[in-house]
């Protein structure tokens, strides 16, 4: 085989791969040290695109999106500061999902 004829095999190939929409990866991806992702700041990127598909990160087992928690109410003392501080850090989760809003 030519050196021109394993260029053109190549380019082929490259060419396929570059002009598809989605990969499917089989085995682990590993990203080496001192790499980042960069994503985009228009549209932002998901991952997960359904409530059922599970995610785990450093080394917990992977689990679907949590439910709802509800608000702080009732007890014996209406401490309104500490309901305040808990509903910011409920709706800070529910809004980076991971648990549902509803």
């Amino acid at each position: 085989m030519t050196e021109e004829q394993v260029r053109k095999i190549i380019q082929e190939e490259l060419s396929s791969f570059i002009s598809i929409d989605r990969y499917t990866f089989q085995k682990n991806i590993q990203i080496f040290d001192a790499r980042n992702i960069q994503l985009g700041k228009t549209n932002g990127t998901k991952i997960g695109t359904a409530t059922n598909q599970k995610l785990g990160v450093y080394g917990v087992t992977p689990v679907i999106q949590g439910v709802k928690v509800d608000d702080p109410t009732g007890g014996a003392v209406d401490d309104s500061e500490c309901r305040t501080a808990l509903k910011k850090l409920i709706d800070a989760i529910e809004e980076f999902g991971i648990t549902s809003k509803t």
